[in-house]
């Protein structure tokens, strides 16, 4: 694998879009993604039993195993809004598929913004009218019309080598607020050029998800909207992709390292977030025990108040792990902290060690701090991204809709 500057349009064959149509006041707020030919698709979708129109839309499209083009509209979330939501996604698609020469079936939506607020069409269809002759292998516009609260774009990429030929995947992705694991809330598209079945595509993607977007959080909460989508356009020329296959890990990384950096940046950009948190729970009874102590730890509102004060409350981290439900012996844990100021240990088998305090806090204070938590009862490991709970989160989600 290697790691390339890039957005989604890296992957041969894909074009996108972005512009102003009118759903914010002034910021870019519709994109467009192509694939020049149709691609094997796979995606995941929320948890939230409120699933925004899109969503339903897009999960009738995924049945089909193919798509072409994703539109995506920021500002409105098109969610709660009875049928006539679900008649604005499809008429999104069809209006999009109607300008691209394609069919409706091969046209994902997707919506983010206020929920409960109708959709205004006429909008939609302007941004749409603007996107399509706007078209091109510049994916920058597309990856800023997508966000909401974010203060950065979200982009990355890398290459593979399968057989011999050169593969690329990439991707964009936007989310700051309404993040929570069990799909943290944003929206992330994924593209490749490779040669690769629909139902391997979505296995990796599954397994990918599980170990990248559902290990963040940032507030605890999980949207209407949550949707990764990819498309593989097989415009590499590769031998197909099949497990074990020469070439697949490289693949296989190449795909995870984009999703995993794609979810690192969603909380890192986490509203109001000043510290981003990573939480790395090693040598637990099995992975799933590992991933729920992990997934806790980040979650708790407390922890994050911690951080924010940069406080060495560790005993906020074991309460966390306490209460996640996972299997491990409170009293065979080690906890430690590190940064780039250095590393302290604070537990030890359960138990307190004496730390300075003051060098606690230049630990903490840094942009990024690690947390690992040995639990010295197996083999499994699992690490979680989080971020801290601030003022400013309040602030913005104060005024969300003014």
């Amino acid at each position: 694998m290697e790691v390339i500057k890039g957005g989604v349009t890296s992957p041969k064959g894909f074009s996108a879009a972005g512009v102003h149509a009118g759903l914010k006041k002034a910021k870019k707020d519709m994109a467009l993604l192509v694939s020049a030919v149709p691609a094997a698709s796979a995606a995941a979708f929320t948890t939230n039993k409120v699933k925004a129109a899109p969503v339903l839309w897009d999960m009738d499209i995924l049945k089909g195993g193919k798509a072409q083009a994703v539109v995506i509209n920021s500002g409105n979330a098109n969610a709660c809004t009875g049928e006539k939501g679900l008649e604005d996604a499809e008429e999104t698609a069809a209006y999009a598929a109607g300008k691209l020469g394609l069919e409706k079936d091969m046209v994902y939506v997707s919506s983010t913004g206020v929920i409960g607020v109708p959709l205004d069409m006429a909008a939609i269809r302007h941004g749409i009218d603007m996107l399509v002759p706007a078209l091109s292998a510049d994916g920058s516009d597309a990856a800023e019309a997508i966000l909401t609260t974010d203060t950065f774009v979200k982009e990355a990429a890398a290459t593979a080598v399968i057989g011999g030929v050169k593969v690329t995947v990439a991707g964009m992705a936007k989310g700051s607020g309404m993040i929570h694991p069990n799909m943290a809330t944003m929206l992330s598209y994924i593209t490749t050029d490779a040669v690769i079945s629909q139902p391997l595509l979505q296995k990796l993607l599954g397994t990918t998800v599980e170990d990248t977007f559902n290990m963040i959080s940032v507030d605890g909460d999980t949207s209407t909207n949550d949707s990764v989508i990819v498309l593989a356009n097989g415009m590499a020329g590769n031998a197909m992709i099949e497990e074990g296959c020469e070439g697949y890990e490289d693949f296989e990384e190449a795909f995870r390292f984009v999703l995993g950096e794609l979810a690192k940046d969603i909380v890192k950009d986490g509203e109001g977030a000043g510290r981003f948190i990573e939480m790395t729970v090693s040598n637990a009874l099995t992975k799933k025990d590992a991933k729920i102590l992990a997934r806790s730890v980040i979650s708790s509102s407390l922890v994050k108040a911690a951080f924010f004060g940069a406080d060495a409350n560790w005993g906020r981290i074991l309460c966390a792990m306490g209460y996640s439900g996972a299997d491990f012996d409170p009293s065979l844990v080690d906890l430690s902290f590190s940064s780039p100021s250095g590393s302290m240990a604070v537990v030890k088998g359960g138990e307190p060690i004496p730390f300075d305090e003051g060098k606690a806090k230049k630990i903490l204070l840094e942009k990024e701090v690690k947390v690992e938590a040995d639990c010295h009862q197996g083999e499994a490991s699992a690490t979680a991204w989080g971020c801290d709970l601030t003022y400013d989160y309040v602030k913005i989600n104060g005024d969300y809709r003014s």
